[in-house]
């Protein structure tokens, strides 16, 4: 199996930070823009599309900051998805970092749209641009 690329896409968000961070990390919130559905159990979530079922690991989290997910397919890898908060010091505006693998440069352009819809649907729930 050949190395997954890396890749990362920068969003502008018009929230809070611990707003915006509720709706990355609890299912209720993940329900609300990335998953018809999304249940956990300890550090596995499960996201429901469509009638199919994914699991993810929760690596880790820090408040209003960031959270990683590993999903279980890519379980014993370094492959993770990973969203960041970041706030600029000096004029207060908050991003979404997007960090996410894909085998070829194909599927990272595809990974991309996928995070552009899901993202813009986040944006759509918390009422920002």
């Amino acid at each position: 199996m050949s190395d997954k690329i890396k890749y990362e896409i920068e969003f502008p968000i018009q929230s809070s930070p611990q707003l915006l961070f509720q709706y990355l990390s609890t299912p209720s919130g993940l329900s609300e823009w990335y998953a018809d559905n999304v249940n956990s159990r300890g550090e596995v979530f499960t996201f429901i599309w469509d009638g199919s079922e994914e699991t993810a690991k929760l690596l880790g989290k820090k408040n209003n900051e960031r959270i990683r997910f590993q999903w279980e397919e890519n379980e014993d890898t370094s492959y993770y998805f990973e969203m960041k908060i970041v706030v600029d010091e000096i004029t207060k505006d908050v991003s979404l970092i997007v960090i996410d693998h894909a085998d070829d440069d194909e599927e990272v352009e595809e990974g991309k749209r996928l995070w552009e819809n899901q993202i813009a649907s986040l944006k759509q729930v918390l009422g920002s641009r």
